[in-house]
């Protein structure tokens, strides 16, 4: 029988309305789902809608109805990221006022043309986890008169963490429990490197929040206590436990689950088209089906 303390566990799926929901998508749930009617705990489910230009209200729709059709069971309301814009923006300020973010003017062109160039020179440009160049530093320093000014001529911008600072105001060690596992295998306690992201974007004018910055607080404001998520998140990890410690949010426990991987070897993608859950569901596919393609993958549910 579920113990007291077990009973107040909460978990979550936090799905983007911008496409169908695949395999992966499924995996996920369903692990939060069972975990949390394990222990007798809670399942939430939260809309990620704060792209407003990709989230579409037929996809929001067809989410529901795919995980309704898996036999999954959510507690309502839904947050939805899209309703919470002046909490996000609140935080903003705080970390505004710590003196730990500054806005970037750079387009993501300027920055691809710059690191082409250093490349070209027989220069290494640091990396993200995910491969992806880091944002250079030296805005970092801009005038701040100027940068204001700049601003309110309606020059584009996005506000960055200056990891650097940032990192200065957190504990020395900061770290997280992983209950599951990381892509080279990491698990139990995990040295949290935030700096290796580089200056993250956290606030952009098509979207108020990152996704950075919106799950730490949303996390947080719903009182999630287990989050329970795919690998390719793991290191992104970092960034939220330090965003954790600066704003004084409660730490979830983690726990990592492997990738459903398509005939290619690649990670399941929205944007690739991969096969949705719609898709098996008109096959003639049932839900028990569907967990027996996933445990065909190695993945066991409890």
């Amino acid at each position: 029988m579920p113990s007291a303390l077990s009973k107040n566990r909460v978990f979550r799926f936090a799905p983007s309305p911008n496409g169908l929901l695949h395999l992966g998508h499924a995996l996920s749930a369903i692990l939060n789902h069972d975990l949390a009617a394990a222990c007798g705990g809670r399942f939430l489910l939260r809309m990620e809608d704060i792209d407003p230009a990709r989230s579409r209200p037929e996809f929001e729709a067809a989410i529901y109805r795919d995980l309704a059709w898996l036999g999954l069971d959510w507690e309502k309301p839904v947050r939805r990221q899209s309703e919470h814009v002046a909490f996000y923006g609140e935080a903003l300020e705080r970390l505004k006022a710590m003196g730990v973010l500054y806005p970037g003017f750079l387009s993501r062109g300027e920055v691809k043309a710059r690191v082409l160039a250093h490349e070209a020179a027989g220069g290494v440009w640091p990396r993200d986890p995910d491969g992806a160049a880091l944002y250079p530093t030296e805005e970092r320093a801009l005038d701040r008169d100027q940068a204001l000014a700049w601003i309110a001529a309606g020059r584009q911008h996005a506000w960055r963490l200056d990891i650097d600072k940032a990192r200065a105001l957190a504990p020395t060690v900061l770290d997280w429990k992983e209950a599951g596992e990381g892509p080279e295998g990491q698990t139990g306690i995990v040295a949290a490197k935030p700096e290796r992201w580089g200056d993250v974007i956290l606030s952009r004018p098509d979207a108020p929040a990152s996704y950075h910055l919106a799950v730490a607080l949303d996390d947080a404001a719903q009182g999630v206590t287990d989050v329970v998520r795919g690998q390719d998140l793991f290191h992104a990890t970092a960034v939220h436990r330090l965003l954790q410690s600066l704003l004084g949010l409660p730490v979830p426990a983690y726990r990592h689950h492997g990738l459903v991987s398509g005939l290619d070897g690649r990670k399941l993608s929205k944007s690739n088209q991969d096969t949705g859950i719609a898709a098996y569901r008109e096959k003639g596919v049932s839900p028990a089906g569907i967990r027996a393609l996933l445990a065909g993958y190695g993945f066991v549910f409890h």
